[in-house]
């Protein structure tokens, strides 16, 4: 956990609260989404408890740089979420650090299980978040930051002129592969099958974009580095035989992980788990809501989840006062 400066607002452990009380909204998760629904929430008079087990600010407080949130200054990511954690906290809002263990979501009140107790609550919102699948090899973790991304549209523009890597054949991978070229002299898509599994649509823009070429057939052993990311160690998957290839930067797009295991017996997801919402953040279940990365959205930014967290916590104090 990140040492941010604790308010009066904020609790380690949840022994102080009456089982009894309920809440008006309890929010899960503390990223963009989880801050900005709190902050919605306790200004509208909610009383409002933002549950987080790890960082506030979720992936953005371990993003070396944010520049594309309209409006804030261009800053480490964690001190955006910081701002952010203490514009919810002056309203009113309540940060709980504790881990979810099980939730009671259809039943009224909402009864959330956590590690250090049971909470009530009239309404929930969930902004659990989703993870970029990572390659565990050596050198992603001690790079972070500094050459290894999971966001082109992030960290894209710190690439200009530069050679990266886009790791993946998905759709995603290959999309912002064709987006990166925008910046880069070159970008080199490593996959590990023979052919990308892209719709043809991307393929094809791909295979026409003449600053992209392709390593087939390989997979990723090592980021290589010093202070910053400088190759890749590859190994042929049909051959055995391996390689390095210099880069500047590597972006890994094998997939997300959404935080949504603890759900998916009592809300409807897609096939690939995230949370069905519709245009008021409302999921299947009266009162309770999903915001940010958790949910099936066609983007996953700092600014979309800030903006899916405010309309999950306007349409919360709706409910709660039966409109």
């Amino acid at each position: 956990m990140l040492d941010f400066k604790v308010t009066p607002n904020e609790r380690v452990g949840v022994a102080d609260i009456d089982p009894a009380d309920i809440s008006d909204v309890i929010i899960l998760g503390g990223g963009p989404a989880g801050l900005s629904a709190g902050l919605y929430a306790a200004r509208a008079g909610l009383s409002t408890y933002i549950i987080e087990k790890e960082t506030l600010g979720g992936q953005v407080a371990t993003t070396g740089h944010v520049e594309n949130c309209p409006g804030c200054l261009a800053a480490p990511g964690i001190d955006y979420a910081e701002r952010l954690k203490n514009q919810a906290v002056e309203f009113g809002a309540n940060i709980v650090y504790a881990e979810v263990l099980r939730v009671e979501l259809s039943g009224n009140p909402k009864a959330i299980h956590t590690t250090n107790g049971k909470m009530l609550a009239k309404s929930v919102i969930i902004a659990t978040g989703a993870s970029p699948r990572k390659l565990d090899v050596p050198g992603e973790q001690e790079y972070r930051g500094r050459g290894v991304s999971y966001c082109a549209t992030c960290d894209g523009p710190f690439f200009k002129d530069k050679v990266l890597a886009v790791v993946g054949g998905g759709d995603a991978a290959v999309e912002e592969a064709n987006y990166l070229t925008r910046f880069a002299s070159k970008v080199v898509i490593v996959h590990r099958r023979d052919t990308l599994r892209a719709t043809k649509i991307i393929q094809d823009r791909a295979t026409s974009n003449p600053r992209i070429e392709f390593r087939w057939n390989a997979v990723v052993e090592e980021i290589l580095g010093d202070q910053k990311v400088t190759g890749l160690r590859l190994r042929d998957v049909k051959t055995g035989n391996r390689s390095e290839l210099p880069v500047d930067g590597v972006f890994v797009f094998v997939g997300m992980n959404p935080a949504t295991k603890i759900f998916d017996s009592q809300l409807r997801l897609t096939s690939d788990g995230y949370i069905i919402t519709d245009d008021k953040m409302q999921t299947n279940l009266k009162g309770v809501f999903a915001a940010g990365d958790v949910r099936h959205t066609p983007l996953r930014q700092v600014i979309t989840a800030a903006a899916d967290g405010a309309i999950a916590a306007t349409y919360a104090d709706r409910y709660l006062h039966g409109e």
